[in-house]
This record gives C-alpha cells, sequence and structure tokens, in this order.
C-alpha cells in the first residue's frame, strides 16, 4: 500500500512539472542587405567564435543548428566547422580568425584562401556567439541506503543567449543579424528515485536559430 502511494504521488508530481518544462523563445531579426537565394552548389560555413575562453559558444550548439539546416524541408550545403577550420588552418583558429569583415577581405585577398573559398562555393560565412547557461538554482536531495531510497526536490533556470553574423563573401558586408535568447526551468524530484525533467533549452535556442537562418538565406 506504501508503495501505491508513493508511485501516485512520483506519476502526479512528474506530470505536473512535466507540463511547466516548457521554454520560451524570443527571436530578433535584422537585414542590412537583401539575401540572393543560394543555388544547389552555394555553401555556407557556420563557426563558433571562441575568442573569449569564459563565453566559448559550444561545439555541440554550431553542429545542431548545422545539422538542422542541412536536413528538411529548403537543404542548405552547410560545411562542417572541423572540416572548415582545418582546411583553412591556421587562419580560422581560435586565436587568429577574422572579428570583422574587413579583416575577412584582407584574408581573401590571398590567392591560396580564395582559392579555398572558391572550391567549397561559399556564400555565406555565419559567425555564431553566445552560450546556455544555468543562472539559478534551488532545493536540495538527499538519498539513505535500502528502501528510503532520495527525497527531495532541485530546480534551476537555464538561458541561451545566441547571435548570429551573416557575412556576404561576394559583397565582403555584413547581410544581418540574428538573435536567439530561450529560457526554461528544470526540474529533479526525488521520490525514493529521482527523476529529471529536463527543458530543452539549447535544442530549443538550436532549432529556432536554424529556422531563421534558413528564411533568411532562401
Amino acid at each position: 500500500m506504501r508503495a501505491q502511494i508513493y508511485d501516485l504521488l512520483l506519476i502526479t508530481l512528474a506530470s505536473s512539472l512535466l507540463a511547466a518544462c516548457n521554454t520560451v523563445t524570443v527571436i530578433d531579426k535584422q537585414k542590412v542587405l537583401d539575401t540572393i537565394d543560394l543555388n544547389d552548389k552555394d555553401s555556407i560555413v557556420l563557426l563558433g567564435r571562441r575568442h573569449s575562453h569564459q563565453h566559448e559558444t559550444e561545439s555541440d550548439y554550431i553542429s545542431c543548428v548545422g545539422t538542422n539546416l542541412s536536413t528538411g524541408n529548403e537543404m542548405i550545403n552547410v560545411i562542417p566547422e572541423h572540416q572548415f577550420i582545418d582546411a583553412m588552418y591556421p587562419y580560422f583558429e581560435a586565436s587568429t580568425a577574422p572579428m570583422n569583415i574587413d579583416r575577412l577581405g584582407e584574408l581573401v585577398q590571398q590567392p591560396l584562401i580564395l582559392k579555398k573559398f572558391t572550391d567549397y562555393n561559399i556564400r555565406y560565412l555565419i559567425w555564431v556567439e553566445g552560450n546556455t547557461e544555468t543562472i539559478d538554482n534551488s532545493g536540495a536531495i538527499s538519498c539513505a541506503g535500502g528502501p528510503a531510497g532520495c527525497f527531495g526536490f532541485v530546480m534551476w533556470n537555464d538561458e541561451a543567449h545566441y547571435e548570429a553574423k551573416i557575412w556576404d563573401i561576394n559583397q565582403l558586408a555584413l547581410s544581418g543579424k540574428i538573435s536567439t535568447e530561450t529560457q526554461g526551468t528544470s526540474y529533479l524530484p526525488a521520490v525514493i528515485l529521482p527523476i529529471p525533467l529536463l527543458a530543452s533549452v539549447k535544442a530549443d535556442a538550436c532549432a529556432g536559430m536554424a529556422t531563421q537562418l534558413k528564411e533568411f538565406l532562401k
């Protein structure tokens, strides 16, 4: 009987919190230049800013956005980040990558760099800056041996802030910017067993960014 009460309590709590594990995404888009529709041969490069060790853009986020761009409706040819950086070594390493469009203009004047951009058919280079972080948490869980298991409750808030700057390679100019801000709360209730109920903050920020980039470029 006691076990049934625990199970019922856990199911009720988990159902209530799962419904609350939603995320909210706010998107801001600024278009500076009219974009030209990409053809089947055109490619883009998606790179994460890592010049600041405190706020490095996560590689898995860049990979997620790239995967979303290269699949589904309105697919875009995306050159993998690591492949591009290796091919352009050392010009796009964290310490040497161009921080502005003028510096990129200087780079593409070099025959070797220009040839690689041409070989890859790169139409746009997109820099993504930002990260996902936990901004606050509360609660505690204690665990004891035997059938008592764990008991307690923990919750935390995550925020994802990312900005994509779209550089037009042909015009050597900034085409526009897309910013996403996603917030969500995750829960970890424990009645005998801890059950994580996670808000998909980074995944939703990834999907939102990819959708906006597709609209922007297509």
